[in-house]
């Protein structure tokens, strides 16, 4: 890829005749597009019959686009296997935890897992890839597209065969096994690999480390489909690979990302969840760290299927929301799609042009974001974005234990957001690290809603506080073991050995009349919690009322030069927010983060480095407005004036680009 700021949409060329291309590209240039993905749910066109390949169409259209300047990220297209693959065999599909099996006619229908799939997939791809893998349009290589969007893991036969060599991989011998899923409870006892069920229909709940288990061989599995399809087109084109993926999906995309070469995603957070849009930003900034991001795709205006439709953006909302993603490590910000769909289940889904030719309701916007790209193009390619000095651990891992145990029906995915969200509005500036990542240039540390923390994890965040890092651990941290199983030691295994907390017990702490007391504010308490003896040397928060009156809820603990602190019990409510963000600036003023502003809640600032100087973006995200105190006599780069200290106030979706100078 060429130095540069990518505006992008997904592009369906196959499903419109020669003159509405010739249109479709006319239109491209006018508006700014400079990068179409397509392929992904072309499977039937490159092969409509089974081994007659037909790429030239697709040969054609990214040299067409190349010449008007337009590049291509290509896709391969096995999220659709064709009818050909699929009629009068059922044994290909996806079977559900119902035992249901897919039928032809979505998409994700077949088994990933099938020999027959991976065979085929393996001949669409690598024919794709000698055929256009070294034409200079493309640019970027996609795999399949959202792995695990409309499915989790699948229940047929084949699967089964590979579950019970996963676990013969895994655990060895069977006694192991049993020993490590404590099968004797309920008669589980196994005596061969081959006994141990998939987690399909049951009276009852499944024994934990089987369902978790088995989530966990799915998601590997999926990421080992990834690899092989990586290798397959590496041997065609030098182009960089990626997925388009979501937190949302059934997938561990630190896994997945892990053999790629770099990071993509999408979302449809509406404006006023813009929170849920930032989140993917500092996530995926840190799947394949110092490369460039790409938002894959994001509605110019609305999502929509047959069924239903999401809020379409206010005018001036896509801006910010290119903006942010620039500013926060994009390299790539894309719609899906160019043209609405004539036909298929997405039908009424937001899109640049309606599928008659004319502008949508979202166009001018997306004439807003190309003006935008090109204004601050000189900027972003100047600059990287600025070291987090707080960093909060993301795992889609913990995502399987909560999906296992999820108390009362708690999403991972929005437990997460809305902690983020409580750091978002303090104005610090964050990232999201996945489990593996590294902990340099970190000051804060924050491991919430994690189940099961590997021994490796632990032993980098004792080296990370014993160096003069603050780790703040939880709520509903550290509880079960690698197995899902509860630690039989402590209440939370090795974390309690080192962070200096006694637990006395465990519960569910929802409607219970629990109030907790902290940094002189009491808030009522929730989720399944950890409660701790009272040690006043170490006793932060207080549990003032409830059934452990008297016990703590938050402890600290001295270790090297730095604290772990252990957050046992969610606070709630506007108080249980407050709570929790004064836990994080007492921590934060401790360990001297700085990278903070006083942005008011609904803007943003984010900042770059550059050489001798910084940048501040700072963009307002929910359409009121806001300021923030700049520090200092700043640059405004879009004026090229002055701007003196004190508060700059932004306007309705405004955004501001002031540069510092630090020498």
């Amino acid at each position: 890829m060429s130095r540069k700021l990518y505006h992008g949409a997904a592009y369906y060329p196959e499903l419109w005749n020669e003159g509405v291309i010739e249109e479709d590209i006319q239109q491209m240039k006018e508006v700014g597009i400079n990068v179409v993905r397509m392929g992904e749910f072309a499977w039937s066109n490159t092969e409509p019959e089974k081994d007659k390949f037909d790429i030239e169409f697709f040969t054609s259209i990214i040299n067409r686009l190349y010449e008007h300047g337009i590049e291509t990220v290509m896709c391969t297209p096995t999220p659709t296997p064709p009818r050909w693959f699929s009629y009068g065999h059922p044994e290909r599909m996806y079977v559900d935890h119902e035992g249901k099996v897919m039928d032809h006619g979505s998409r994700q229908h077949a088994c990933t897992n099938h020999p027959y799939f991976r065979e085929r997939a393996a001949l669409v791809t690598e024919n794709l890839a000698r055929a256009v893998g070294s034409l200079p349009g493309v640019i970027g290589w996609q795999i399949d597209n959202e792995f695990k969007c409309h499915v989790s893991e699948c229940m047929c036969h084949t699967c089964k065969e590979q579950w019970h060599d996963w676990l013969k991989n895994r655990y060895e011998t069977i006694e192991n096994l049993n020993e490590a899923w404590g099968t004797k409870i309920w008669s589980e006892y196994y005596h061969s690999f081959e006994e141990v069920p998939q987690p399909g229909p049951a009276p009852f709940l499944h024994n934990s480390s089987l369902s978790t288990m088995y989530q966990l061989f799915s998601m590997e599995k999926i990421a080992e489909f990834s690899d092989e399809q990586a290798e397959i087109i590496r041997g065609y084109s030098k182009a960089p690979i990626t997925h388009n993926s979501s937190i949302a999906f059934s997938v561990d995309n630190e896994r997945l990302f892990k053999h790629l070469d770099f990071a993509s995603f999408d979302t449809y957070a509406a404006y006023d969840n813009f929170p849920a849009y930032l989140i993917n930003s500092d996530l995926w900034r840190n799947f394949k760290k110092g490369k460039g991001f790409w938002v894959m795709e994001t509605s110019p205006s609305y999502a929509a299927s047959l069924e239903s439709h999401g809020t379409p953006h206010p005018n001036g909302y896509l801006k910010v929301e290119a903006a942010a993603a620039y500013a926060l490590g994009a390299e790539g910000f894309c719609y899906w799609l160019w043209r609405q769909q004539r036909a298929g289940c997405e039908q009424p889904h937001g899109s640049v042009l309606s599928a008659w030719g004319k502008p949508t309701v979202g166009y001018q916007n997306v004439l807003e974001v190309e003006q935008l790209r090109k204004d601050i193009e000189p900027v972003i390619l100047a600059t990287t974005p600025s070291q987090a000095q707080l960093a909060i651990t993301y795992s889609d891992r913990s995502k399987a234990f909560l999906k296992t145990e999820p108390h009362r029906n708690l999403s991972h995915r929005s437990l997460v957001t809305d902690f983020y969200e409580r750091i978002l509005t303090m104005g610090i500036h964050r990232d999201l690290i996945p489990e593996e990542a590294s902990l340099d240039g970190y000051k804060v540390l924050m491991t919430p809603f994690i189940h099961y923390l590997s021994s490796e994890y632990i032993k980098r965040a004792e080296q990370f506080v014993k160096e003069g890092g603050t780790w703040i651990v939880g709520p509903l941290t550290g509880g079960r073991t690698e197995e899902h199983t509860v630690h039989t030691d402590f209440a939370l295994g090795e974390l309690e050995r080192i962070s200096g907390a006694d637990v006395l017990f465990t519960y569910p702490m929802d409607d219970t009349g629990s109030i907790g007391r902290a940094f002189d504010v009491s808030a009522p308490l929730g989720m399944w919690s950890s409660v701790f003896e009272h040690n006043q040397d170490t006793v932060v928060g207080t549990i003032e009322e409830g059934l452990s009156a008297g016990k703590a809820f938050i402890t600290e603990h001295a270790l090297g030069a730095g604290k772990i602190v252990m957050l046992g019990s969610l606070p709630l409510g506007d108080a249980g927010d407050q709570l929790i963000q004064r836990l994080v600036d007492h921590y934060c003023v401790g360990a001297n983060v700085s990278l903070r502003t006083d942005v008011t809640k609904g803007t943003i600032v984010a900042p770059r480095q550059g050489d001798g100087y910084s940048i501040w973006f700072v963009i307002n995200m929910d359409g009121n407005g806001g300021s923030v105190t700049l520090p200092k006599e700043g640059l405004d780069m879009q004026t090229n004036t002055k701007v003196n200290p004190g508060t700059l106030k932004l306007e309705k979706f405004e955004y501001r680009v002031i540069q510092f100078n630090e020498k």
